[in-house]
């Protein structure tokens, strides 16, 4: 029993490693392509970050888009590393990726954010590739 309860932690593990590459990628590339290929197609995706962003709404995937190339261009990333992936044990085929964003403001300064990704399994999906989507993004400042 104890080797399939292993098993299963390491298949869940591997398979939430592609999407958190794939966000941290995006960031450090400062790609919004690599982010949108993960966007929600069929629900708005709720994005809220804090100033010197500040922007709270529920977006389209191509709204999503176009708000973190706008955010790329504007904020150059500096830093972006995994702190955690977890479970959400309230609701099956979910999970957390918490990471540490810093970039550049246009003053110079380097903000802080710890922020957070909702993934869940995609509705219909067909590949392993395409199984995760981001259903959620929210950041705060780390004081």
């Amino acid at each position: 029993m104890f080797q399939l309860g292993f098993g299963l932690v390491a298949l869940f593990l591997s398979l939430t490693a592609g999407v958190a590459d794939r966000i941290e990628a995006a960031f450090l590339r400062n790609d919004p392509r690599l982010l949108s290929v993960l966007f929600s197609r069929e629900e708005a995706i709720a994005v809220s970050l804090p100033a010197p962003i500040s922007f709270s709404d529920e977006l389209s995937a191509e709204q999503a888009h176009f708000l973190f190339q706008k955010i790329f261009r504007a904020y150059s990333t500096f830093e972006f590393y995994p702190e955690t992936v977890f479970s959400t044990a309230a609701r099956p085929g979910r999970f957390i990726f918490k990471a540490r964003w810093s970039f550049l403001d246009k003053a110079g300064n380097r903000p802080v954010f710890h922020i957070f990704f909702l993934v869940r399994v995609r509705s219909g999906a067909s590949r392993a590739g395409d199984l995760w989507e981001i259903a959620e993004i929210k950041a705060e400042k780390d004081y």
